[in-house]
């Protein structure tokens, strides 16, 4: 490690101090161990990052930015977290960041040595950021190990913000690998036999995660519009993009509802990104004895693949693709799965994507086994629902009124004389005997003026172990679709006459329906509603305790674990987990996995992306569970999209 660079070197060393500009300018009288380099810097001149990386010294940045001055995060060896990792966390939450970075790296000789001089700094500033910094030194970076300390160059006041590091980060992320995963039946005591949870949702949650500069979550909104408080979570809101991507939460408090949103953003999170590991390239005909075979999934007719402005490409199984490792419960043994059906949100353009993949089956949890189940439950949820749509089953209608926990019909009341709206729930077990349902809210008011100016019917589901649970879920979804019903749908345009237009369009030719808004907003028109006649929605309610089965109560969530995959075991289909957990969760004690049951329908956005083809249960099932007394043909599918939220 060089103690001095020739003196008029543009980034000379002096006493420990690297860099250039004002604030190095501002700096240079202040005592730097000779075993620390402190890093000085104007603007984006990040130059002399690369002298400060040699030798593998602790250093500390101190750069000026804008109307601020950051100090940190400590760049200690062995030890991740960077200013890297600080610039990718901002550029994330900064409004315009692309535009931004784009321009900064443009080649302008003029701009750049503007830059570099930089703005004169205020002397109070600069020797507050020079005592901070003296601080860290003596203190063994107190305060600036994982974090950032902002000082305002117009307040002189001083915020500190955590810094998670970037497990992608080009400079100081390890190495990522891919090894072979064994699934450890980990004992976890449950506070209540009932739960399915080991623990709760906390407002560590927020500290870790949440911060307009630095955080994963670049902020959270709260809401009290409407009968349930909601939240949403915004992942990267300096990106343009779809929404879809943020979190979102409706509970019974504020409180509850910003834990769920953020709870929800890091799960989709950790489904977007392959973070700390790396994959296996192979064709699955070189690997086909321990991979998941993709015909499995629910591939489309070969023919679709060659229809104009179809976004996916044709399995070839000698094409080399990347692959993750999973487990599968059925083998007993670890599977890899393709890395683009694992992390559904990935963007790589270089990976072929063979059928529309969303966050079936992700679920995030204070461990492991607790994401597999919830995964596993999300799975039970939509497979129901699809195959009660798909196969038009008459699924019987419950009784609200019957349920033990009185919330349950007390806001079904509550809905009715503030919204409007009825709503009923309808059971929907499957072979596996999951308790799940569907549950609908249907405009009752009938005949008034301007009834299509909110949605005539919207619908949820859920599905849990404890039948109430599963219902409580499902109302709360609903209610977070209800309180925005009077200002209609708007699917791809704000004018009137133009919704209507396209609403028409996707009635008469459902591969109009090509988001996950417009499913709903088709059925909220009223001409859409005679295809939900086969749900009895006219008979009356049986007792909720008559259709579904007592779940076993188990005090450790291992046991819970098995029975549930247990039961799908023994109707034949296999369950693989992926252990989608990145640094990020384990920094606040989480985990998330990706859970997939070849087999079982999978929801899909945009009608003409549907996964119903070579699915032998979506024909089975109908005629095993009662409603038909043989198998259906598979030109009897219900041909319309479906109507899931």
């Amino acid at each position: 490690m060089p103690e001095r660079l020739l003196e008029g070197s543009p980034d000379r060393l002096t006493g420990g101090l690297l860099g250039s500009g004002t604030l190095h300018d501002a700096l240079r009288r202040m005592p730097v161990p000779p075993d620390v380099r402190v890093v000085a810097t104007d603007g984006d001149d990040t130059s002399p990052y690369d002298k400060a990386w040699e030798g593998g010294t602790s250093w500390l940045p101190v750069r000026r930015e804008g109307g601020a001055v950051f100090v940190g995060p400590a760049v200690e060896p062995s030890r991740p977290g960077c200013p890297t990792c600080l610039s990718g966390r901002q550029d994330a939450n900064r409004p315009l960041a692309a535009a931004r970075r784009a321009l900064l790296e443009r080649p302008d000789d003029r701009r750049d040595g503007d830059r570099r001089r930089g703005l004169p700094l205020l002397p109070l500033i600069a020797d507050l950021a020079a005592a901070l910094v003296c601080h860290e030194l003596e203190s063994g970076f107190a305060r600036t190990r994982g974090s950032v300390l902002k000082v305002s160059a117009d307040t002189g006041a001083v915020t500190r913000h955590r810094l998670l590091p970037d497990p992608r980060c080009p400079d100081c992320a390890p190495p990522a690998q891919e090894v072979p995963v064994q699934m450890a039946a980990a004992r976890a005591t449950k506070p209540d036999p009932l739960r399915l949870r080991t623990g709760t949702l906390s407002e560590g949650l927020e500290s870790t995660y949440v911060d307009a500069e630095t955080g994963l979550i670049g902020s959270v909104a709260t809401s009290l519009d409407g009968l349930l408080p909601w939240a949403v979570a915004r992942l990267a809101p300096g990106h343009e993009g779809d929404a879809s991507r943020h979190g979102y939460g409706h509970a019974r408090n504020a409180r509850a509802a910003r834990l769920t949103a953020i709870a929800e953003a890091l799960e989709r999170h950790a489904g977007s990104r392959l973070c700390g590991r790396g994959t296996v390239r192979a064709a699955y005909a070189d690997i086909a004895d321990h991979a998941l075979d993709p015909y499995s999934l629910g591939l489309y007719p070969d023919h679709w693949y060659d229809q104009p402005g179809f976004r996916y490409t044709r399995f070839d199984p000698e094409q080399q693709v990347g692959w993750v490792w999973g487990y599968s419960f059925a083998a007993a043994r670890p599977l890899l799965v393709p890395v683009t059906y694992a992390y559904y949100g990935m963007r790589a353009p270089v990976e072929p994507r063979w059928v529309y993949e969303c966050s079936n089956g992700a679920a995030l949890g204070s461990s492991l086994n607790e994401a597999i189940l919830y995964g596993l439950l999300e799975v039970a949820e939509r497979d129901a629902f699809l195959m009660t749509w798909y196969g038009r089953l008459p699924v019987p209608k419950v009784d609200l009124s019957s349920t033990a926990d009185r919330r349950i019909p007390l806001t079904v009341a509550q809905i009715r004389q503030t919204l409007g709206y009825e709503v009923m729930a309808f059971a929907m077990p499957m072979e596996q005997r999951v308790p799940a349902f569907w549950v609908m809210a249907v405009d009752s008011a009938v005949g008034r003026a301007g009834e299509q100016s909110r949605p005539h019917a919207l619908c949820s589901a859920g599905a849990h172990a404890d039948p109430e649970q599963a219902l409580r879920s499902a109302l709360a979804e609903l209610l977070g679709f209800l309180p925005t019903a009077d200002t209609g749908h708007a699917p791809r345009s704000d004018d009137a006459a133009s919704r209507d237009r396209i609403v028409e369009a996707m009635l008469r030719d459902g591969d109009q329906v090509r988001t996950m808004e417009e499913h709903s907003t088709l059925y909220g028109h009223r001409d859409a509603w005679p295809r939900l006649a086969f749900l009895p929605v006219d008979e009356p309610g049986r007792p909720l305790a008559e259709l579904v089965e007592p779940w076993p109560s188990h005090q450790d969530l291992a046991d819970d674990l098995a029975e549930l995959v247990g039961r799908y075991l023994s109707t034949g289909l296999d369950v693989i987990a992926v252990d989608t957990t990145c640094p990020d969760l384990k920094a606040g004690g989480l985990a998330s996995a990706k859970v997939i049951v070849p087999g079982t329908a999978s929801v899909t956005f945009g009608h003409r992306y549907r996964r119903t083809h070579d699915l032998p249960r979506l024909l089975t099932v109908p005629r095993l569970l009662g409603h038909r007394d043989r198998d259906l043909r598979p030109d009897e599918l219900n041909p319309h999209p479906h109507p899931f939220p």
